[in-house]
């Protein structure tokens, strides 16, 4: 599907190119004269402002995320303010109520779980205005798609199975591997998905679970699950696991803190998901936490903001879009702790040329 809708972006890319939105005066328009071009609707009060909220605690992660979608959309002279909620849904419902009453043009919410996503966004998409949402429930209301709402998400499937298979490879096949699984929910979109994944390679014999630790309040997954982890580890002496599939990046910081402070480095580590501070953890202890499945949470924020900006420009834009994830080996890290492939490319929704003109205007006009 990815393939198709490239092809049909390259060729909308040079219809764009030949099209009225640009100025062939030889004048250099500003970003504000640029905007009010090729977003006349959103610019009707002087100015394109957009909200992205993160329905999470602040993680390094949650901060790239926020940072790559408010760089970006700052690129394109919109006003953009970010916003965390801790996984308060009602806290996120009560500020998406605020900004549907206030002066934004747009929305990008990132994780919202089920019973929730399509309540919340109702009152944003009833006003016109555009929404993204990133690893939140496709916004239904009432069994209905509400209108002018994108969703992405990671390959959440792609990354549980490369994640196990990196796993499996450690050990000979001739028994199940041993796991200790990290996991929170359900309930929680992406932990979901992945465990689907999880449970076929229980139901095939490739895995068998000895232990599932859980944090008691998510807005401490960390904490939460050294927590869990450390109280069952004296249970299973030297040579009795295998390994620990961690769902989440903040659990696997929680299961290293709690492998290190046992003097566990007998039983391996695999997880999904990755950010700086988690890069380094994984560097420094690559003896235990071996890989990871994931994607560039700062790419993933510029792309949403790319594709609302598409939105706002007319552009026709998918209903819903997957990220490509990598298998990081620690083996494979640098000294600098950088991820290869990582930061070498804007990623997809880039190729529109008026996003180029914009990000090249300057605000008094001058380039």
């Amino acid at each position: 599907m990815r393939r198709i809708f490239a092809g049909a972006l390259a060729a909308l890319v040079l219809a764009v190119s030949c099209g009225d939105k640009f100025d062939t005066s030889g004048k250099e328009p500003s970003k504000r004269e640029l905007l009010a071009r090729f977003m006349p609707d959103q610019m009707a009060d002087g100015q394109v402002k957009v909200a992205v909220i993160r329905n999470l605690t602040v993680t390094d992660h949650s901060r790239q995320f926020l940072e790559g979608a408010a760089a970006e959309g700052r690129s394109f002279g919109f006003i953009v303010d970010t916003f965390t909620t801790g996984g308060d849904n009602k806290r996120c419902g009560e500020l998406i109520a605020r900004i549907a009453g206030a002066d934004y043009d747009g929305v990008i919410l990132s994780y919202g779980d089920a019973g929730f996503t399509g309540a919340a966004l109702k009152p944003v998409s009833d006003r016109g205005l555009k929404v993204v949402t990133f690893n939140a429930l496709p916004a239904h209301h009432e069994g209905t798609p509400l209108p002018g709402v994108v969703s992405t998400a990671q390959n959440d499937e792609e990354m549980a199975r490369s994640s196990l298979e990196a796993l499996r490879s450690r050990f000979d096949g001739l028994r199940p591997v041993r796991v200790i699984r990290a996991w929170a929910g359900p309930g929680i979109p992406p932990l979901d998905r992945r465990q689907t994944v999880y449970d076929e390679f229980v139901r095939a014999g490739e895995i068998e679970e000895l232990a599932l630790v859980r944090p008691q309040d998510f807005a401490d997954a960390r904490g939460g699950i050294r927590k869990a982890l450390t109280g069952i580890l004296p249970e299973f002496p030297p040579g009795s696991v295998d390994g620990i599939w961690a769902s989440y990046d903040e659990f696997a910081k929680g299961c290293v803190d709690a492998l290190m402070e046992a003097g566990r480095e007998d039983i391996k580590l695999v997880s999904l998901d990755i950010s700086s501070d988690g890069v380094m953890l994984m560097r420094e202890h690559s003896g235990i936490w071996v890989s990871t499945s994931a994607a560039d949470p700062r790419l993933m924020g510029g792309v949403t903001m790319r594709i609302l900006a598409a939105q706002f420009s007319g552009e026709p834009v998918p209903a819903a879009y997957n990220f490509d994830t990598q298998l990081v080996w620690a083996s494979e890290l640098n000294r600098s702790g950088a991820v290869p492939g990582w930061d070498q490319g804007e990623g997809p929704f880039g190729g529109y040329p008026w996003m180029a003109e914009l990000k090249a205007a300057g605000n008094d006009g001058k380039k």
